[in-house]
């Protein structure tokens, strides 16, 4: 009687861990539908070029855009990083990419070639904090210099209520939130990289 009960103990255990296992691999198959990776190849290779986090960058085009090639801002900002012409005509001729014009920013290599290279200069320009980098993306880099002389705000996370704009408030939060739900859901994968 013990080996029968002792067997289907360990079937009942066997039982759970396959359940388990199921509600996990599910559970981020499903994150994976709502947080999708599409440009996968270009946006890891831009990525690692600019020595950044390609979910990072994915996760920019996220939010700016839901991964909308054509998305057009009542401001201007175009394609899947919602590149503003003014900034992408400005890295384009950076970048050495002859021929660019405008319409070039609803092409998806373009906008991701430009987006991730204007992230990294961005990182650069605020000695890689992420957060002065992403309010500048969003509000341009003299907004967020004028903050930073004035003491308005110091780039930190804890103090985002500090910035005056609230979409850019908004944004950095939401990029920040997605970025960490995205490493998350791609935590097994090759596309992270290790700062």
């Amino acid at each position: 009687m013990s080996i029968i009960n002792d067997n289907r103990r360990l079937l009942f255990l066997f039982f759970c861990l396959f359940i388990l296992y199921l509600s996990i691999t599910r559970a981020t198959f499903i994150a994976q539908r709502v947080y999708p990776f599409p440009y996968r190849q270009i946006i890891s290779s831009e990525a690692r070029l600019n020595g950044l986090d390609p979910l990072l960058v994915v996760a920019v085009a996220y939010v700016e855009s839901s991964f909308a090639e054509k998305a057009l801002s009542t401001k201007g900002a175009r394609g899947l990083m919602q590149i503003m012409p003014e900034t992408g005509s400005w890295a384009a001729e950076q970048l050495g990419l002859e021929g660019f014009t405008v319409g070039h920013l609803f092409e998806p290599r373009v906008n991701i070639v430009i987006g991730a290279w204007y992230l990294h200069n961005l990182l650069e320009q605020y000695n890689g904090n992420v957060h002065l980098a992403l309010a500048a993306y969003n509000s341009g880099p003299n907004h967020v210099n004028l903050w930073l002389q004035k003491g308005i705000w110091d780039g930190r996370l804890e103090t985002l209520q500090s910035i005056p704009f609230p979409e850019t408030r908004n944004f950095v939060l939401k990029v920040e939130r997605v970025y960490q739900r995205y490493r998350w859901i791609y935590r097994e994968t090759d596309y992270c990289l290790k700062y």
